[in-house]
């Protein structure tokens, strides 16, 4: 008989009862080290006494009243974001994926009301993920996630990242903007060039495009920058941000010009849950942490010394791990075995990651990591590659007998 909760997860046998920092605790007592965060989302680490503390005062208040009245927490977190960023206006969600709906809905609808209906395509790039609603998939393009689901949504062109003859290429009479991850996740951490950035806002202002970001993995300081986008010293059109918004509370955001926002008017665009007084509540608190003094610094200092253990670890084990990359705390380290044996190994002694394409296995600590979490992590890594080669050694010793 199938099972309760439907099957479209391999969960792995672990069941976390509480968390403390960087740590996870199981039901039944085994501690663990999440270089996962739930994929990016746990950004300020697991029960963050200020997060709890909005939460739970929110909680206590007010926690949903719909878009239909102000929003306070919603119009605080806006006029913050905007102050720190290139954005005019925020428009508030609930995921990634509804998030980049809404940047794709916003480019078509900017170019059409400024009087090019006819510009509703999109260029994507090849290797990035964009989410899993319909047409943010048809957006991603990846045919094992668009198996079984139909014909595409129309309007998305894909090219390799950063090759700029091959943007150039495909744009046409009806392009309507260029969407791009600053650093793609999913396929395997794989960094846009900061020049190939400059290019594309080059490109996008000599025809009349709009440049939106994807930072749904990559903003929200995971990069060392409050968003990655920072780094090519550029400025976009639109960003779609999400996962470590809220610190694990579900949440997304669209940040944009106001070339674009003033377009959105009543009853063009909505949410239920988006924007609600506690998923703000939650974001306010996460943002009163990422933008102390020092607190992206300590980021980008955490990423630097794990980029020097990475590179003690290759030199270590060859036979396992050939090479790093990544930005700030999106880490990919790619391997030669299996990822997935990597990965088992890493649980193995008390580690939780995750998987990436191109055989990579992804990092992603908590923001508020520490210098001992690292070197205890960069520690697990050298016993989980040992664990590999003997598993490896063993393997092939049972196949020449």
């Amino acid at each position: 008989m199938i099972s309760a909760l439907m099957p479209n997860y391999n969960r792995a046998d672990l069941a976390f009862e509480r968390g403390e920092g960087a740590w996870l605790y199981t039901v039944d007592g085994r501690r663990f080290l999440d270089f996962g965060s739930g994929i990016a989302t746990s950004s300020v680490g697991h029960n963050n006494p200020h997060l709890v503390q909005a939460i739970a005062q929110q909680a206590q208040r007010v926690m949903h009243v719909s878009n239909l009245y102000r929003v306070p927490q919603a119009e605080q977190l806006a006029e913050r974001l905007v102050a720190n960023s290139f954005a005019d206006s925020a428009f508030f969600c609930n995921s990634g994926a509804e998030a980049n709906e809404g940047m794709i809905k916003m480019i078509r609808r900017a170019q059409a009301k400024s009087g090019h209906p006819e510009r509703t395509r999109i260029i994507c790039f090849n290797g990035a993920f964009h989410g899993r609603t319909l047409a943010t998939l048809s957006a991603t393009g990846n045919a094992k996630y668009l198996d079984g689901f139909g014909p595409r949504v129309e309007g998305f062109d894909h090219v390799p990242l950063n090759n700029m003859n091959a943007v150039r290429d495909a744009i046409c009479a009806e392009t309507a903007g260029i969407m791009i991850e600053p650093v793609q996740g999913e396929s395997g951490i794989h960094v846009a060039d900061p020049r190939f950035m400059r290019e594309l806002r080059a490109a996008c202002d000599e025809y009349g495009l709009f440049l939106g970001v994807d930072e749904v993995q990559c903003g929200m300081g995971r990069t060392g920058r409050l968003f990655a986008y920072e780094w090519s010293d550029i400025t976009p059109d639109i960003l779609s941000t999400a996962k470590g918004i809220a610190g694990g509370f579900p949440m997304g955001a669209v940040l944009t010009t106001e070339t674009i926002a003033k377009h959105m008017t009543p009853g063009s665009h909505g949410t239920t849950f988006g924007g609600s007084p506690l998923a703000c509540a939650a974001a306010n608190a996460v943002l009163d942490i990422i933008l102390a003094p020092g607190f992206l610094e300590g980021v980008r200092a955490h990423a630097a010394q794990l980029d020097a253990g990475f590179d003690r670890l290759i030199a270590t084990h060859p036979d396992i791990f050939t090479a790093h990359r990544g930005l700030g705390l999106l880490i990919g380290l790619k391997c030669r075995p299996d990822v997935a044996l990597v990965q088992n190994a890493a649980v193995g002694e008390g580690m939780l990651c995750v998987t990436a394409g191109d055989n990579v296995l992804r990092l992603l600590p908590p923001l508020t990591v520490t210098e001992a979490d690292c070197a205890e992590a960069l520690s697990m890594l050298d016993r989980a590659a040992a664990r590999v080669h003997a598993h490896l050694a063993a393997t092939n010793a049972e196949n020449v007998a």
